[in-house]
């Protein structure tokens, strides 16, 4: 069973023609076949015809064939004809022989030819935000997953399992359905909701991709049996998850970071966790000037598989603050984090810090909020996602290597994860390693897609003394992790 955004389907959307797989393999044949047989006696006949003098029906034809080819391709997909479509491309097409009829011949051609387009033009998920409660339910029922929190993004759309007892977060983009993450709710419910997820997607026409898979769900996806397709898996990085109850700080391994956590205590900063859904307006205005003023990307806001937005809005249940004050009271930085698992798990959604705060913040929130998660009773925190570690821990690259080097530095504007790395490094937690799955067939369309659902901004309107909504600054745009609890604490308390 499907959300109720995509049950409750508009007139627009409704689906006037969904042909079963194999006749829709032979009618897309047949209409290709049919269009290039006419195409070629058209040819003929015009060659051995004393009036060869209209090279404009040739392109003309050809605008035909085109139309015909896109969509029988959009019909091998499995991709169903809706009300809007069908009714765009019948415009499409009459203007197109419209502007024909006044010698508008190119504009006509192509018209004609994105007809065939826009007929079979892949449908769209729909967010459903009266979804969020049910969504809150599996994510407090899922342990051990720092991602699970992420589902509750307002972008994503779900699909959840018959008796709703797990579901899955996803979002279209040009016939993709790309999945965020892994399944949240009851693990033993996964194998069946993934089955019945990639029949709904094979209905529709969609590919899958998903971003951001664990280890210890492979399996799920791997099967073409099951998905209908064959997905290959690729790492992409590293969890980094702290056992808070074992967390100390003792040993040579550690002592960067209890310089930096000693460094803040020297010069007077003092924290404290507070929830989200409980600030006052005069904090979030607080709180909202230092996110205007941490960095650029708080005009804008990214990302789609590893964070949540609307920050500082109380939108979301279970969500912490850690705040940083300097002696005067002044803000100096804050993060947010994510709940799971019945507070079990504790995942770093955004850091933000003002320009000019002092050195060691970042590690102090961190550190402080690994002890308020141990006071809780929580058994994991979760810092940021850490991209390619092996890359940037690799001092002796080859050619292959020093080129992906260069290539992740060119997006050093929107994340610096080199940066990232040399910080999560210093809690020594790297965990399960994360993968994109994907067919190989579909890596060129799939790196445009993923990327541009990561990193593609949406503007967001930042009013410092009032609610905000934002985004992440990118990790380590000027923060690190931290948690919080349903209270309130101030810690000025030397590290351990």
């Amino acid at each position: 069973m499907e959300a109720a955004s995509l049950a409750k389907v508009g007139v627009r959307d409704r689906v006037m023609v969904s042909v079963e797989p194999r006749q829709l393999r032979w009618i897309g044949r047949l209409a290709i076949a049919g269009t290039l047989g006419w195409l070629i006696l058209l040819v003929a006949r015009d060659h051995h015809a004393a009036d060869w003098h209209t090279p404009g029906r040739l392109t003309w034809s050809l605008s035909l064939l085109i139309a015909v080819i896109l969509a029988a391709r959009g019909s091998l997909l499995g991709r169903p004809v809706t009300v809007s479509h069908a009714a765009i491309a019948v415009v499409m097409f009459l203007t197109g022989l419209g502007a024909h009829s006044v010698s508008l011949d190119l504009l006509g051609d192509g018209l004609v030819a994105g007809a065939g387009a826009v007929l079979m033009w892949p449908t769209a998920s729909r967010r459903d935000p009266s979804a969020l409660p049910r969504v809150w339910a599996l994510i407090e029922a899922t342990h051990g997953d720092p991602l699970a929190p992420f589902a509750m993004q307002s972008m994503k759309s779900y699909y959840f399992e018959a008796d709703g007892t797990a579901a899955i977060a996803y979002r279209t983009r040009l016939g993709f359905a790309v999945v965020s993450g892994d399944p949240i709710g009851q693990c033993d419910r996964f194998p069946k909701l993934v089955r019945e997820f990639a029949v709904m997607c094979h209905s529709r026409g969609w590919r899958i991709l998903v971003l951001g898979c664990g280890e210890q769900w492979l399996g799920l996806w791997r099967n073409a049996d099951v998905i209908g397709q064959s997905l290959r898996p690729i790492p992409i990085g590293r969890d980094v998850v702290i056992d808070v109850c074992r967390f100390n700080m003792a040993g040579r391994k550690y002592r960067n970071l209890r310089q930096a956590v000693q460094r803040t205590h020297n010069v007077g900063i003092t924290t404290e966790v507070v929830a989200e859904q409980e600030l006052d307006d005069a904090l979030t205005g607080e709180l909202a000037m230092v996110l205007h003023a941490s960095h650029r990307g708080a005009h804008v806001q990214r990302g789609f598989s590893m964070i949540l937005n609307h920050v500082l809005e109380g939108r979301y249940p279970g969500i912490k603050l850690i705040i940083a004050r300097d002696r005067s009271g002044r803000v100096q930085g804050f993060h947010r984090y994510a709940t799971s698992g019945e507070g079990s798990d504790v995942t770093l959604d955004v850091p933000w810090r003002r320009p000019g705060a002092p050195n060691g913040i970042d590690e102090r929130l961190s550190v402080d909020m690994i002890n308020d998660c141990r006071e809780q009773g929580g058994q994991r925190l979760s810092l940021a996602f850490a991209a390619f570690p092996e890359l940037f821990d690799n001092k002796n690259r080859g050619l292959i290597e020093s080129t992906y080097y260069m290539l992740v530095h060119l997006g050093d504007s929107l994340i610096r994860l080199e940066s990232l790395y040399r910080y999560l490094r210093k809690f020594h937690s790297f965990g399960q390693h994360r993968y994109v799955l994907l067919s190989m067939r579909h890596i060129p369309a799939a790196l445009v897609i993923l990327l541009s659902l990561e990193f593609m901004p949406h503007g967001r309107a930042l009013r410092p003394e009032g609610r905000a909504d934002t985004g992440r600054a990118g990790p380590v745009a000027d923060g690190g992790p931290v948690k919080g609890s349903d209270r309130g604490i101030t810690s000025d308390r030397p590290p351990r």
